[in-house]
């Protein structure tokens, strides 16, 4: 499984940005190899409007199975969703111990787009 994690910088120590459709960067965590693949987020960065959706989209196109973020808006929790792709609140923490968290539990699922802010 892949386990995306939106961040400030493109490095798996960075803190998780709490802004999903405006952060800099996604971080790919693949379970099944132990690795990691920075994305940068720049079309979504330089978008207007819809910069959650498209960011959502990218991570859709990734292959991701779970987003760990901060805030996701309504309109990309709904893409997020349509895309089966399970939503964890880990803002506070660095990227990779926010894996960690998750992988151990301790990450809170944002389940409906009632949850999504």
């Amino acid at each position: 499984m892949k386990i995306v994690v939106s961040a400030k910088d493109g490095t798996r120590e960075s803190e998780v940005d709490p802004r999903f459709g405006r952060a800099a960067h996604f971080l790919v965590f693949d379970d099944r190899t132990g690795g990691w693949e920075t994305v940068p987020n720049s079309q979504a960065l330089s978008a207007v409007h819809g910069a959650g959706i498209q960011a959502a989209e990218t991570v859709c196109r990734l292959g991701a199975g779970v987003l760990i973020t901060g805030h996701v808006g309504p309109k990309a929790f709904t893409v997020l969703s349509a895309g089966a792709v399970r939503v964890y609140r880990g803002d506070g923490q660095s990227a990779v111990e926010a894996v960690a968290a998750f992988r151990d539990g301790h990450l809170s699922e944002i389940s409906d787009d009632a949850g999504a802010v």
